[in-house]
């Protein structure tokens, strides 16, 4: 029987959760890295054995660590991220020049086909990659370096490059997304970018319809259709057809279409889920009950999904990279809460089960299906 590992990172740690097929009773390994900021775990879809965390403190800095045994044990080369030639400068909240800095790394994509090779994306709005297994980074500055960088501007939380999609038929084609510029689109693995934001409509910005500028939480889609993607964006749950060129709303009957992550089911490339939070300053479910909502036609029609979750005085949030799905045959669908708590579903979301509690604040979430 199959198992699945579920890979947790926290603002104090990292946790690997593991179960067999049925997902019921669940083993939790750590703290790994206690006390560090551990914003991203992933594991290769090449080597079920190999692990990538990004661990940072504002003391030490920002590592990338590597497990070649399933997080059993892990090591760190020299790893240092550096921008590219000259840095320059982005806009700042009040629309003034700021140079470009590194702050930390976000996510990492690993490849679907090399363990060695991994995107990065970090703060402020770079993308990094290894070819040796994390021993060694370089910038694709292409992107920071866009013609519309110095107007990109940071949201609330950083101006992050927090999703990375690599189209599985096509390497090269690549997708991100930056809060708060938006998503790029590459067709060269990295070399050049297009922004792909028509459609998008914001406020709060000199252009509601702007090229770049638009707080993008997150970008999902299924492998089997690279051209359909999700969005959840900083108020309205998109929807584009063709490769992100352009966009269009599907937030129908959300309760709030204010959220940050956004995922696909395994086998049904139309089902989406979405967790809504209350607003862009309240940041915990509307009416204090936490519900997943799930479209099964992709254009809206939501659901919510409320079994086994809390459904009164529940007042914590979903990150953005906070929810995943395995690839078992009933997909089972996982999030992790800033209150530290840890929820699964084995049925595609109709009912859920906490597997872990009382962890610290959940940065982000993977699932894994393993042999």
């Amino acid at each position: 029987m199959s198992k699945v590992r579920v890979l947790v990172g926290t603002a104090k740690g990292g946790f690997v959760l593991t179960a067999d097929g049925a997902r019921k009773d669940w083993t939790v390994a750590g703290p790994l890295f206690g006390g560090w900021e551990v914003y991203h775990m992933a594991g290769s879809p090449a080597d079920p054995n190999r692990l990538y965390a990004s661990q940072s403190t504002s003391w030490f800095g920002q590592l990338i660590q590597r497990s070649d045994d399933g997080g059993s044990t892990w090591s760190t080369a020299d790893n240092k991220f550096g921008y590219t030639g000259e840095t320059g400068t982005h806009q700042w909240y009040d629309g003034t020049p700021h140079p470009w800095e590194f702050a930390r790394v976000w996510h990492l994509e690993p490849s679907p086909d090399d363990p060695d090779a991994v995107y990065a994306g970090a703060e402020d709005a770079a993308l990094f990659k290894t070819t040796d297994g994390a021993a060694s980074w370089t910038e694709l500055d292409g992107l920071r370096t866009h013609p519309t960088g110095p107007a990109w501007q940071p949201g609330a939380g950083g101006m992050c490059t927090h999703t990375v999609l690599i189209n599985p038929s096509d390497p090269d084609q690549l997708h991100v997304a930056i809060s708060a510029a938006g998503v790029f689109r590459s067709e060269d693995g990295g070399g050049t970018w297009t922004p792909s934001n028509r459609g998008l409509r914001s406020g709060g910005i000199p252009d509601a319809d702007a090229e770049v500028g638009h707080c993008v939480h997150r970008i999902a889609r299924h492998p089997s259709r690279p051209d359909v993607l999700f969005m959840q964006k900083h108020w309205d749950v998109m929807r584009s057809d063709d490769g992100g060129q352009s966009w269009y709303e599907i937030s129908d009957n959300l309760p709030s279409d204010f959220g940050f992550p956004i995922v696909v089911h395994a086998h049904e490339p139309e089902t989406v889920y979405v967790v809504p939070i209350t607003s862009d300053s309240e940041h915990y479910p509307p009416e204090g009950k936490l519900r997943v909502y799930r479209s099964t036609t992709g254009v809206g029609d939501w659901q919510p999904l409320t079994e086994g979750l809390p459904q009164s005085n529940c007042y914590v949030n979903v990150l953005r990279d906070a929810m995943a799905t395995d690839t078992l045959d009933k997909c089972g669908i996982y999030f992790g809460t800033t209150g530290g708590q840890v929820y699964a579903s084995a049925d595609a979301g109709n009912s859920w089960q906490s597997i872990a509690r009382d962890l610290p604040r959940v940065l982000s979430v993977e699932a894994q299906t393993l042999p």
